[in-house]
């Protein structure tokens, strides 16, 4: 990179202005990204020597490749192509789903999961579990702001409420009985998790203290609880964010749990969650995460159905329910630059209590807690709060009976959305369904097998570019998002570029990516179909 060059991106990033609270990052503007003339930020120089790529927990570079800050006086924009491919693939989940007999008999066939950092540490979280008293599976993609605290506690818990939200009165009796005993409680969830998904081990015990007071209170009912899928999923949402709630007000002991619940509650997350069972797809969303089904049409076409809306202000039916929740005098500060009360994109959220509690409890709770600034909590209270709450948990449920011509589900935090359209999402990940499937049979080993056929069997697939080929479609996708150029085609500069933009210029050009793309079997469904 020229010296010109150089100091014109640094001097740019160094000038520029973010929104931020209390030394934690809040919420910030990016800019539109397919505009940016990479030309510009690419060194033309050697790669600058580099040792092995490690990641840890969160996924952030090692300051061989992520530099920490503009201020720095060297650094280079340049990685090489394992570099790369082992950074976007740290976080490569995948799970083929199979019964006991070895034949899948599940409308899910498998899924693949990606995360990629931005924030430091990433504040995305997701989750995929089977359930295990009740039927189904069900995959989450969470996206923290202020902070991972909210988004780690949803992503642990929300599936365990909604899966106890379907439970019989028997099954819940039974886990009520084994609790009172002093038993093992039956596992709700089968969790398919990544070797980096961390939990707050800490504070498990009194998170299953809460869940049990939850389904303590469905058994308090008069009948059969009997929820629809659809209601169980919105009483869970909901009931998990009263909690959220409710534990920073209640007084605690020891002083991590306290610290916990304080950042759990001053944080915020968005949730995209889908229970899948048979043919039967609901999706349940808050926020501006997304999800989409990716259809395979008759005349060989691809279509793409959206199951979810973004909440925010771009979304008019937002904007009508919070102008029926508040006055009239409230109208033109409920939203400002597009930002709810001018601090929040998303116009759902769990958490975020400082946009849901009146202000004198608010101050309360802050005045009786420890070091508020050292936890980073973010304090601001807008001059145009008067009627709180201004944001709910509540979330937009949508049922899909799947068809034949169903074949994925992508689900991803809003990351990835910025960067590419659902049209284009489903497009690259058809085109990678279909690459694998062609290339499949390519491999097929003829007999008999030698060292000399095998020699040339590799060498005709490194021809072939299959050894290039991300295995894990999330992972197709999230190089996509990040690296491509005007024509849609990957840019291994800029590629190189945006993985190892310094820590307090990344943000403004990128924001934590996480990817889940679900595969239904087809065949399972039609079989259903065909029989009913």
């Amino acid at each position: 990179m020229s010296r010109t060059v150089s100091s014109w991106i640094l001097s740019s990033a160094r000038n520029s202005i973010v929104l931020q609270g209390k030394g934690r990052l809040y919420s910030i503007c990016v800019p539109n990204r397919n505009k940016i003339k990479w030309k510009l930020v690419f060194s033309k120089t050697h790669l600058c020597p580099a040792g092995n790529c490690s990641l840890d927990n969160t996924f952030s570079l090692k300051k061989a490749f992520r530099h920490t800050s503009t201020e720095e006086e060297q650094f280079s924009f340049q990685l090489s192509p394992s570099q790369i491919n082992d950074i976007l693939r740290a976080g490569e989940l995948s799970h083929r789903i199979l019964d006991l007999n070895g034949k899948n008999v599940n409308s899910v066939l498998r899924f693949e999961s990606n995360q990629l950092a931005s924030n430091t540490p990433v504040e995305d979280r997701r989750s995929a579990a089977t359930c295990l008293q009740t039927k189904g599976m069900m995959f989450g993609v969470f996206d923290g702001h202020a902070g991972s605290a909210c988004a780690q506690a949803v992503s642990e818990r929300l599936l365990h409420y909604i899966a106890v939200s379907l439970m019989s009165r028997q099954t819940l009796e039974e886990m009520e009985l084994a609790a009172e005993c002093l038993k093992p409680v039956p596992p709700i969830l089968q969790w398919h998790k990544h070797l980096n998904d961390t939990e707050y081990q800490e504070i498990t015990s009194q998170y299953f203290e809460n869940l049990r007071v939850y389904w303590q209170h469905l058994l308090d009912l008069d009948a059969e609880p009997a929820f629809s899928l659809e209601e169980a999923m919105t009483c869970a949402f909901k009931r998990l964010d009263s909690d959220i709630s409710l534990e920073v007000q209640a007084p605690q002991e020891k002083e991590f749990m306290r610290n916990t619940a304080l950042q759990v509650a001053f944080s915020g997350a968005t949730a995209c969650v889908a229970h899948i069972d048979g043919v039967h797809l609901h999706v349940a969303n808050t926020g501006d995460c997304r999800a989409i089904l990716g259809v395979h049409e008759e005349d060989g076409t691809w279509s793409t159905l959206p199951l979810t809306r973004d909440h925010n202000a771009f979304n008019e039916f937002e904007i009508r329910r919070l102008k029926r929740e508040h006055p009239r005098s409230e109208e033109k500060t409920l939203f400002v630059n597009d930002r709810l009360l001018g601090i929040l994109m998303p116009s759902r959220a769990f958490g975020d209590v400082q946009l849901k509690w009146s202000k004198e409890l608010q101050h309360s709770i802050l005045e009786n807690s420890c070091d508020v600034e050292a936890l980073n909590i973010y304090q601001y209270v807008p001059p145009s709060y008067h009627t709180p709450p201004y944001l709910t948990a509540e979330p937009e449920v949508t049922y899909h009976k799947l068809r034949g011509k169903d074949k994925f589900l992508v689900i991803a935090s809003d990351g990835l959305w910025e960067m590419l359209s659902n049209e284009k999402v489903v497009e690259l990940v058809a085109g990678h369904l279909t690459e694998l499937n062609v290339q499949k049979p390519q491999l097929a080993f003829e007999k008999p097998v030698n060292l000399g056929y095998m020699h040339s069997l590799l060498l005709q697939r490194k021809n072939r570019g299959i050894a290039s080929l991300d295995q894990n479609v999330a992972t197709h996708l999230i190089r996509h998002a990040i690296g491509s150029n005007e024509y849609g085609e990957v840019d291994q500069e800029k590629l190189a570029a945006m993985l190892t933009l310094p820590e307090d210029l990344v943000r403004m050009y990128r924001d934590d990516i996480t990817v889940t793309v679900v595969y239904f079997n087809s065949e399972t469904i039609e079989n259903y179909h065909r029989n009913n």
